[in-house]
């Protein structure tokens, strides 16, 4: 045997010894095996599944590893479902894992109603063992039951009280000449694919300790704060006498949606003390009809208002403000008004005065947060009484009374990259304090009382 083929043996022999070494297992009790501590998650309503998770498990070492097993400890009767590396089951055994290889562990938990009106914790845990060992991964989840309604039509006057929440499916619809009231701390979850829509009235009694909750039902983590996760509150023509009193209306596609007239003296929609926040498309919408809004917050919208085919309105003590951030970019002004139809043929009169309102925009490429547009020969009335707003070109359409225009109502707190918003005017130098005007309006949105001149906006300096 010559010197080359001694050494391509002896590299092959190397090979194989290295071969055999990849193959055997590490059986000490101090291998090396990472691992998460716990899975946990929010708020799961009975009878309604939870999101996936999932966690891994790493081989962390230098040889092949055997996990004796991964269990579920609750088995079959356990709320909770495990699926390892896409085998659905409660028990894997002799599950071997190369050198700094994962096991892919998905979790989910379905909770049976039970009797308490409170959040309950609901528990199990998954089992690891290997070379003598055994590790535990926690389950938790806290369970809620709740009064599930699903494709559910309002027929007779009905009061919704706050024993427990509301989760709805398929929508709700109160028909015309009926009455839904929703007494104060209820908390309504929509499901993406249910509106609530009114023909008939809304009353909604919120208290400044015990707001009303519109929001989608989708809790867990990465899910609870998506704008358009449910459709939003429909008023439609037929609807009328509405009132919506400290209620919180986030994360819908359209938050209110007012559609025709009133039909009586009054507005078809007051809105008192409300915060709607974190909507995809538009805040308010109303066409042709009539909104009063007092102390209400409308903030980072696709499009906080929009008031088109004429109407009247009125909003005191509003702010109405927009950043963009990482959910919604702010590519649309604040206000949009109008007193045509969506296809500029037919004009109607118009109504609306901002008093005592702020009006900004910001962290966008919009530069006139109130647009308004004019077609025809109808009544246009759109009045900024004592109101700051930010416009590069003031609409000849607006008619401004000590107004203040492109100042920064410098908020409290805006930070965009942590979606943290607050809208109070708490710096001395804003030119919001003490440039309202007296109204019969005596609180904030936070209940304070106004003194003095009144600042702009819902809330009073702090």
């Amino acid at each position: 045997m010559n010197r080359f083929s001694a050494f391509i043996l002896l590299l092959l022999m190397l090979a194989g010894i290295s071969s055999c070494r990849k193959q055997t297992f590490i059986t000490s009790a101090d291998a090396k095996l990472l691992l998460a501590d716990s899975v946990r998650f929010d708020t799961v309503f009975s009878t309604v599944g939870s999101v996936t998770q999932y966690f891994t498990i790493v081989n962390n070492n230098l040889q092949k590893l055997r996990l004796s097993s991964v269990k579920l400890m609750g088995g079959n009767t356990s709320p909770y479902r495990i699926n390892i590396n896409g085998i659905a089951t409660t028990e894997i055994t002799n599950l071997e894992m190369e050198a700094g290889d994962s096991v892919y562990v998905f979790v989910s938990v379905t909770v049976d109603p039970g009797s308490d009106n409170q959040p309950f914790l609901v528990k199990d845990s998954i089992q690891v063992n290997y070379n003598g060992n055994q590790r535990y991964i926690q389950l938790e989840a806290y369970g809620q039951n709740a009064h599930f309604l699903k494709n559910h039509i309002i027929n007779a006057d009905m009061t919704w009280n706050n024993d427990l929440p509301y989760v709805v499916s398929g929508g709700i619809l109160v028909e015309e000449g009926v009455t839904l009231t929703i007494e104060k701390g209820c908390r309504i979850y929509m499901h993406a694919n249910a509106p609530l829509i009114i023909d008939g009235t809304l009353i909604v009694n919120g208290t400044k300790t015990d707001s009303v909750t519109f929001q989608g039902d989708r809790l867990d983590k990465g899910y609870r704060d998506l704008p358009a996760s449910w459709p939003g509150l429909i008023f439609r023509t037929g609807s009328h006498s509405n009132t919506i009193t400290y209620a919180i209306i986030k994360n819908a596609y359209q938050s209110v949606v007012c559609a025709g007239p009133s039909g009586n003296a009054l507005p078809k929609l007051q809105l008192n003390e409300c915060i709607i926040d974190n909507i995809y498309d538009i805040g308010i919408w109303a066409k042709a009809s009539s909104i009063s809004a007092v102390n209400c917050l409308v903030s980072n919208c696709g499009l906080n208002i929009l008031l088109e085919q004429g109407g009247a309105y009125d909003f005191t003590h509003c702010t109405i403000a927009s950043y963009g951030n990482t959910f919604i970019e702010h590519k649309r002004p604040v206000v949009s008004v109008s007193n045509t139809d969506e296809q500029q043929q037919n004009s109607h009169a118009l109504n609306v005065l901002f008093r005592n309102c702020i009006i900004w925009g910001d962290a966008g490429n919009v530069e006139d947060e109130l647009q308004a547009s004019r077609t025809g020969s109808e009544p246009f009335d759109l009045l900024l009484d004592h109101s700051l707003f930010k416009a590069k070109s003031i609409s000849p359409e607006i008619t401004m009374l000590n107004s203040i225009v492109n100042q920064d109502p410098a908020f409290d707190s805006i930070h965009t990259g942590r979606r943290y918003f607050d809208f109070h005017i708490g710096q001395k130098a804003s030119p919001a304090i003490g440039a309202g005007t007296a109204t019969s309006i005596t609180t904030d949105l936070d209940g304070r009382l106004r003194e003095g001149i009144p600042d702009q906006g819902c809330y009073m300096r702090r």
